[in-house]
């Protein structure tokens, strides 16, 4: 029972540290780079761990109690939908960063005057008009996510939305990595499971540590920091960019995912 406790606690902090894998801090970072409160980065965390435990469990649990096989080609996707997903949010990022770029051209507060005329009776004269652009985004070039963030971004649910699909997605990709390294310590099936559930357990806390750290420079409302947190905004989204394009080219042509041969160790 003593080894069985010592193993699980091992598994625990082997879940924080799986936390600062490099694609998940990346990914993580473009999505915390939105918050404005350190306890909205947090509760990203958390969602984020959420998910990846979600799929940990449930593909790691098959591998343990079914023997499921994931063939090479179909581990090699699951990775390569990782790479597709941190290019995504660096785009993602750095339009939203442009946009607030543009809009910042214009004076806060003030507000665009248009002139319209207007009739009264026999006399016709015009009246100026401010329309605030904000209010009003016609004009502004529009996407499916501005869309959806400006109707549905002030729900909690849609926000905690993002961080638990990319935390399944992650999941997808570790599953098998974890599950075979329970198989070749453990060989009671129930004792794999309840290290699996407290590896997750470590990983929701070790990305909720890490987002409340990484959101400490873009929660600063203070204008001294205005021009800091946009740059780290943009930062955030060219290495989610280049690290997704990288691990695209890496699965796709050298770990053959294109190829005739796919060369995949879970990882």
């Amino acid at each position: 029972m003593t080894s069985f406790f010592a193993f699980v606690l091992l598994g625990f902090f082997l879940g924080m540290r799986h936390a600062t894998d490099p694609d998940h801090v990346i990914a993580v970072t473009t999505i915390v780079a939105r918050e404005k409160t350190p306890a909205g980065a947090t509760a990203i965390g958390a969602v984020w761990g959420l998910g990846h435990t979600l799929t940990i469990m449930v593909v790691g649990g098959g591998i343990i109690l079914f023997g499921w096989i994931i063939p090479p080609r179909i581990g090699l996707s699951m990775e390569f939908f990782i790479a597709l997903m941190l290019i995504v949010l660096g785009i993602v990022n750095l339009t939203g960063v442009m946009r607030g770029i543009s809009a910042s051209r214009v004076i806060p507060g003030a507000a665009h005057q248009h002139v319209h005329p207007h009739s009264h009776g026999d006399f016709v004269h015009t009246h100026p008009h401010a329309h605030d652009p904000e209010a009003h985004p016609h004009g502004a070039e529009q996407t499916p996510l501005s869309w959806l963030d400006r109707h549905f971004g002030g729900l909690t649910p849609y926000q905690l939305v993002r961080p638990l699909v990319v935390g399944i997605v992650h999941g997808l990709a570790g599953s098998a990595a974890v599950a075979l390294l329970v198989l070749t310590t453990i060989r009671n099936p129930e004792w794999g499971l309840w290290y699996l559930f407290v590896f997750g357990m470590g990983t929701i806390l070790g990305m909720m540590l890490m987002t409340t750290v990484i959101a400490l420079p873009f929660t600063r409302t203070d204008h001294r920091f205005a021009r800091l947190s946009g740059g780290l905004r943009i930062a955030s989204g060219v290495v989610s960019l280049c690290f997704g394009l990288f691990l695209a080219y890496r699965i796709g042509f050298v770990d053959g995912l294109f190829t005739g041969n796919p060369q995949w160790t879970p990882q």
